[in-house]
């Protein structure tokens, strides 16, 4: 009996560090936004499985520096945190408030990849106006869950760590929307394969 107890213990620690093992190679570097945010770095796993088109955008803009000191515009407690506004939303550069939200980038819009993929705590997702092709390069990150959001946003990737920097974002005025004054901004967006 002992016998049998000791082999199924082996079989399941076994079981658990092959689970373990895998989860740590997981992680894909390329695939993989680090935010540098005032509260600390959030690393965000973009899924090219489910929208490829908008994380090879995402990525660009990335490595062209576009979301550098580009704010928060839109944060609802209990929601979500929106940014990426990169033609009126940099801080550092021509800021304009009454603006931020309407723009892109110079790179075209990206017809929708909407997927099975729920909107959860710690998901990522682009935004967009009415017309579902219309995201370009701003992007959210939900607070909590959101099934409502599922199958209608295209979902980008998930926090896979820093949730806590994420939850410190400047909240904005529910009555308006979400619209934040003086808002926090990404301080610095890098792709982790880049950092080395």
């Amino acid at each position: 009996m002992s016998f049998i107890r000791s082999a199924l213990a082996a079989a399941a620690f076994l079981a658990l560090s092959l689970g373990t093992s895998h989860i740590a190679s997981a992680a894909d570097p390329e695939n993989t936004v680090v935010l540098t945010l005032k509260d600390g770095d959030v690393a965000i796993e973009l899924r090219p499985d489910l929208a490829p088109k908008h994380v090879e955008q995402i990525k660009r803009l990335v490595r062209d520096g576009a979301y550098n000191g580009v704010a928060f515009h839109r944060v609802i407690p209990g929601f979500m945190a929106q940014t990426g506004d990169v033609k009126f939303g940099n801080m550092d550069k021509g800021f304009n408030a009454s603006s931020v939200g309407t723009g892109g980038s110079d790179y075209a819009n990206i017809p929708a990849e909407f997927s099975q993929e729920p909107f959860v705590r710690g998901t990522v997702g682009m935004a967009r106006s009415q017309d579902p092709n219309s995201a370009n390069s701003q992007f959210f990150i939900m607070f909590a869950d959101g099934a409502f959001l599922n199958g209608q946003y295209t979902v980008v990737g998930k926090v896979a760590s820093g949730m806590e920097a994420v939850d410190k974002i400047k909240k904005g005025d529910e009555a308006d929307n979400g619209s934040v004054e003086n808002p926090d901004k990404i301080i610095k967006a890098a792709i982790e394969a880049d950092k080395k």
